[in-house]
């Protein structure tokens, strides 16, 4: 199927500017649907919550089309859909929900894997409650993280897992769905960070097994916000502090003060534009009955497959290069690439290339546990994410800029 990625840059004001941006992992560039969808939320009549008036619509219809538009892209229930400032945020406040219920004995499991956000907010919180922190390592050779690392750590006194589905560092995606099986067959809960997987697969978190899923509207086109998705009943029966007058229900008894109406239609607006990237690339338009969450599905793997097509042109490339290591080994990956050179920081690779118009940064990126791991310290190593919108072209640019770095 063709994929007109041309079509798809024409909707990004930024990518006009010159710079050619592989810093994906780290937020992508916003179309402009999304732009002109929190211009006119903000800017049209707006008010509190309700039905009488046009303000009061235009709130109300923003807050139930962001809980509607992330339930289709996740595959989730809207009821189960909870508005946070960001994955960090929503991770520490049901890491403190949660930990009200653990008691000394009781077993938290992290994985070396993650990002520090699905990390520190579970080791403060066990520390609190008197809980052990259990730790899985990853393989640094390979990069994988296999269920069965996951599984041999698991006991009766384990209440809950932390793992991400893809690393935003070396972009390894474990097998979720067996390592929900197994957690879920030690009576714990799975509490998996998406942040990075989201932009880069169709989710199904009914497939995938997660108790609670988190991740960035500012990865797949979005305003920056986090949300988190879980099934309504288990979140009914989660009680966080709260101020009295405020609703008791789900999933409003999470979000705390007025929400920021702007900011949920900007995320309603990127859902769609992810769901239209089939037309837009292939020139052919769904049938009307279609739905968005079919659209999606069409879309994104669409787009996972220009993704792996461009990796495999990048990592070919790569390999040719004398004194660059790879640290993207998984057999299952997102089209992240951490790469090393012999005796030259990463960080000169990324001053290198930006003077070439290439915007791809070097560091550990909160995957400190992860670069730790994998012998890179605090430093880590250079990053390169690709995106929807990336091109052929670009990669070669980043080839040759990468290959008269690593000679010189």
């Amino acid at each position: 199927m063709t994929y007109d990625v041309e079509s798809i840059r024409a909707h990004f004001p930024a990518l006009s500017a010159g710079t050619v941006h592989f810093d994906s992992p780290g937020g992508t560039q916003t179309p402009l649907s999304v732009g002109q969808a929190i211009l006119g939320t903000l800017t049209g009549p707006l008010s509190i919550r309700g039905r009488r008036s046009p303000s009061e619509r235009n709130a109300d219809d923003a807050v139930t089309g962001f809980r509607s538009a992330m339930a289709d892209l996740l595959g989730a229930d809207p009821l189960g859909i909870v508005y946070g400032r960001s994955a960090t945020q929503l991770t520490y406040d049901f890491s403190r929900h949660l930990a009200r219920d653990w008691a000394p004995g009781d077993e938290i499991v992290v994985s070396r894997l993650d990002h520090d956000a699905n990390i520190r907010p579970w080791l403060q919180a066990a520390g609190h409650a008197g809980a052990t922190v259990v730790w899985v390592d990853f393989d640094p050779a390979t990069g994988e993280l296999p269920a069965a690392a996951v599984a041999a750590v698991l006991t009766d006194r384990t209440r809950l897992v932390a793992v991400t589905a893809a690393s935003n560092l070396i972009g390894t995606r474990p097998p979720i769905a067996e390592i929900a099986a197994a957690v879920h067959q030690a009576g714990a809960l799975l509490f998996v960070d998406g942040v990075h997987y989201v932009p880069h697969a169709f989710v199904d978190l009914a497939a995938l097994g997660a108790d609670f899923f988190v991740c960035s509207p500012y990865k797949f086109f979005g305003p920056h916000c986090g949300v988190l998705a879980a099934d309504p009943a288990l979140l009914a029966g989660i009680h966080p502090d709260k101020l009295l007058p405020s609703t008791d229900v789900v999933p409003e008894r999470f979000e705390l003060g007025t929400l920021p109406y702007e900011t949920l239609a900007g995320v309603s607006a990127a859902v769609d534009f992810l769901a239209g990237l089939s037309e837009l690339a292939t020139g052919v338009a769904p049938r009307p009955s279609v739905s968005r969450r079919e659209s999606l599905r069409v879309s994104l793997r669409l787009a996972e497959a220009h993704e792996d097509s461009l990796r495999g042109r990048l990592e070919s490339g790569l390999a040719t290069l004398p004194g660059v290591t790879v640290y993207s080994r998984a057999d299952e990956r997102t089209p992240t690439v951490l790469v090393g050179f012999a005796d030259r920081p990463a960080a000169d690779a990324t001053e290198f290339l930006f003077e070439r118009g290439i915007l791809a940064p070097a560091g550990s990126f909160y995957a400190l546990e992860a670069s730790r791991h994998l012998g890179l310290g605090e430093t880590g190593a250079l990053r390169i994410g690709l995106a929807p919108y990336s091109t052929a072209g670009e990669i070669d640019a980043l080839l040759a800029a990468i290959t008269e770095f690593a000679l010189r």
